[in-house]
This record gives structure tokens, sequence and C-alpha cells, in this order.
């Protein structure tokens, strides 16, 4: 599943037009929406969805968490890309001017009056889309932002206090902190040097704020790395490359030499 660094820099390309796509779709008018798989729309049901997003306009695109947050005209679109999803831009049309068909796992696309379209290509089914008047309909219940200012290094121990659970599930629940899944929880507390069952209400006060720096500086090193490549669903990543511990299973740790464990821990693999 995309996580935090990788629905960050499809944010950006899509935004600033670069890498694959060298034209922002920030200002384009949507002429046509075309739903492939009705279920990829989780609300408002298709009729009611193409009349109102015909004639919207992208103001801008950010990204809350893991979804992609298209603001328009007067409502907002956003996007889960869950297990599988990825966005692409391209050309509506062939050399010829005729339409361009759409690809095996397309599952929603829409035309801008400048010729191109945004298509979501979902392989697994499970992304969704929301067109809402107000966006915290749906992300109302997430957690703070990684780098949110207002996430204190004190506020961050309080959180982690207010519960007794193991660290790592509680990390990779989207209500506690936006953002992070399986590998960056990984990464983050290998370098924090913490132990994904170790009890959150135990945590002290000096190994929360390792474990926040730790988080804010995998998710940076990760975005700016253009997120990780590790199947298909995600390419142009880099940041695989430089993994500590995720997928290592037996390798040597790169700080102690210790051979690299894989355990689960709530039904996912982990590695310490």
């Amino acid at each position: 599943m995309p996580e935090l660094p990788e629905v960050e820099t499809i944010a950006r390309v899509l935004r600033d037009g670069s890498g694959d796509y060298q034209t922002s779709i920030i200002g384009c008018q949507v002429n046509q929406a075309v739903l492939l798989w009705a279920r990829t729309l989780a609300t408002p049901a298709p009729g009611i969805f193409e009349k109102l997003i015909i004639g919207q306009t992208i103001q801008s695109l950010s990204r809350r968490g893991k979804f992609l947050v298209f603001l328009l005209s007067d409502l907002t679109l956003l996007i889960h890309l869950r297990m599988s999803g990825d966005m692409r831009v391209e050309n509506g049309h062939d050399e010829a001017g005729n339409p361009k068909p759409f690809e095996k796992h397309d599952r929603l696309a829409l035309e801008f009056n400048n010729g191109q379209r945004l298509v979501f290509n979902d392989t697994r089914k499970f992304g969704r889309a929301w067109l809402v008047k107000d966006p915290a309909e749906v992300l109302g219940w997430l957690g703070p932002e990684p780098f949110d200012e207002l996430l204190t290094t004190d506020a961050f121990f309080e959180m982690l206090h207010r519960r007794s659970r193991q660290l790592k599930p509680l990390l990779m629940d989207q209500h506690f902190i936006a953002g992070l899944g399986n590998i960056y929880t990984d990464e983050a507390l290998h370098l924090a040097k913490l132990h994904p069952l170790a009890l959150t209400d135990q945590i002290t006060k000096e190994a929360s704020t390792r474990l926040l720096s730790a988080i804010r500086e995998v998710l940076g090193e990760g975005i700016r790395r253009n997120g990780a490549s590790i199947d298909w669903v995600y390419r142009g990543g880099d940041f695989q490359n430089h993994f500590s511990v995720y997928g290592r299973a037996g390798s040597p740790c790169p700080i102690c030499g210790t051979p690299i464990e894989r355990l689960v821990v709530g039904q996912r693999g982990t590695h310490i």
C-alpha cells in the first residue's frame, strides 16, 4: 500500500507537472467523468457524481494522511489508493484524434478541457473516491500529520501514554497518527531503537522524543527519494534501496551487524 511518502510524491507530480507528467492539472476543468468500476465511488451515487463534477476546476492538490485531496471550484474530491491504486495523466486521444482506450485496471477517469485526462488505476479494486462538500466528513477521524508543528514532543508523549497498546500497531493506526504504514513504521522503530511490541504507556519521555524524530526522519527521506518501489503498485521511487531493516530478513543490521529478524505483529510482517 502506498504510504505517506508515496502519496505525497504522487500529489507533487500531479500538482507540479514534474516526472512523467509534464503538465500540471491545476486549473484544469472537468468536461466529462468516466466511471469504469462503480464501487470505486464511495459517495455520491454515480449519476449525481457525474452531474456535480462536470464543470468543476481543480484549484489545488494536497495530501492528508494517505488521501489525495483535490480542492475543486466548490467541492472536494478525495481519493484513497488503498493496496494497489495509482494515478496517471495522459492525452485522452491518440494521434488520429480518436479517444484513447482505457487500460485493463482503470476505474475512474476525469477528462479535462485541455484534452488531458486524469485516470485512477487500481488492480485490486480496493481504492475509493469521495466527492464531498466538506472533506471533514471523510478525513475528520484522522490523527495528526507527522510533520504538524502542533505535534510537539510533549504532545506525542501524552498521546502514547493515553493508550496501552503494542507500539507498532498503534503507530499504524490512522486514528493515532496519519500516514504511517508497514514500511516506514519498521524503519522508524529501528532508527529509534525501539521494539515493535513495546507497550506505549511504558515508553520513556526520552524514547518518545527519539521516536518522533525518527518518524520524521524516515518519512522525510522517503519523500526526498520519491517513496519506495517494492512491487507493481508504485514505481519511480528509490527509498527501497536505502531500507535499514524492511524486507531485509537475514541480512546484517547496518548498525550492529546482527542478522535482521522477521516477526509477525498485528498480522503484518515486521523487521527488527
